[in-house]
């Protein structure tokens, strides 16, 4: 017989009678009673929450740090020392954390008065803290490797720009520079006729004036001027294709170098838990050998006992010969 919604019913209206007479049962409940919390219990919760903020702030943050352009002013932006800023901190915040788990992993190998299910239950939570560091030292790589990236971007856009300015500078010098040779050519005629037909009116001189003013503005440039800027448009496009070019290699370098770093981390990482290791084999070697030498002194503590017991039964049986030869010869 199934009684299971008794059962619940029970426990149902005892706490609801309970709660009525405001008994309070968390006392008496022995999973709810205060813990005792131990010093490492306590460093490791400090290591956790200075990993989680360090996370917290990179994906705060994330939008701001790889934001380049600042085109709105009431947005938010970041200076280039800010972000250097932040590199720094974050980087001295992974290795105090990493220093703190290489302590506890210490502190671990060197505890005697905790048992050995403890002590395995703290290894593992050491692992999966560093497993979390590693976390967060990724996401702050490849932010750092997308910072760079985009800032060669940005260099290579504003490049582009200054070129095209560069461009447009040129055509309109010589363009002016064709106008100024026109209408000093137009003026020169002017003057010619002016010479020759002394009896021209002063109002055909200002319509003369007008349609020279005209020319310098309508005035299209020579077909070599036009060859000339066309030549120099493909010389400056060549030269902007090999700055792409030379741009996106130091990308893919940038971005190499960034992988690289990663991997570097890691090695580190994996180098500290192998040199810990070797430290808690060097200590246990070390406890060894004070084991062996004790045991070894005790050896030749009971050996010198033994000898001594030998040299006095050796004497006790010469002077009893002898004395046995004495008194009997």
């Amino acid at each position: 017989m199934d009684v299971s919604a008794l059962f619940k019913a029970s426990v149902k209206t005892v706490n609801l009678r309970n709660k009525e007479l405001g008994t309070v049962t968390s006392a008496k409940d022995p999973l709810r009673r205060s813990r005792v919390k131990s010093s490492f219990y306590v460093k490791a919760h400090d290591v956790v929450v200075q990993i989680s903020r360090l996370r917290e702030f990179l994906l705060k943050s994330r939008k701001v740090y790889l934001d380049f352009h600042n085109h709105l002013c009431t947005a938010s932006h970041m200076t280039d020392a800010e972000r250097d800023e932040i590199d720094a901190g974050a980087q001295n915040i992974m290795g105090i954390c990493s220093q703190l788990v290489k302590d506890l992993k210490r502190e671990v190998a060197a505890s005697e008065q905790v048992s050995q299910q403890n002590i395995e239950h703290r290894e593992i939570m050491l692992l999966m803290i560093e497993d979390y560091l590693k976390d967060v030292c990724k996401i702050y790589s490849e932010q750092k490797a997308m910072r760079v990236k985009r800032a060669m971007e940005m260099r290579k856009i504003i490049r582009l720009q200054s070129a095209d300015t560069v461009v447009e500078q040129t055509s309109t010098t010589e363009v002016r520079k064709s106008s100024l040779n026109v209408t000093q050519k137009s003026a020169d005629e002017h003057v010619d006729g002016k010479n020759d037909s002394s009896e021209s009116s002063p109002m055909k001189i200002q319509e003369i004036n007008g349609d020279v003013n005209t020319l310098t503005y309508e005035e299209e440039p020579s077909p070599e001027d036009i060859q000339m800027f066309h030549s120099e448009n493909e010389q400056l496009y060549s030269e902007l294709n090999t700055l792409t070019e030379e741009v996106k290699q130091i990308e893919s370098k940038v971005v190499h170098i960034a992988e690289l770093q990663e991997i570097f981390t890691e090695k580190i990482l994996d180098q500290d838990k192998d040199l810990d290791r070797l430290m808690t084999t060097v200590v246990g070697s070390t406890e060894n050998v004070k084991e062996a030498n004790e045991q070894i002194r005790q050896a030749i503590q009971r050996n010198a006992g033994l000898r001594v017991w030998i040299l006095f039964f050796l004497l006790v049986m010469s002077f009893s010969l002898l004395f046995l030869d004495w008194y009997n010869p």
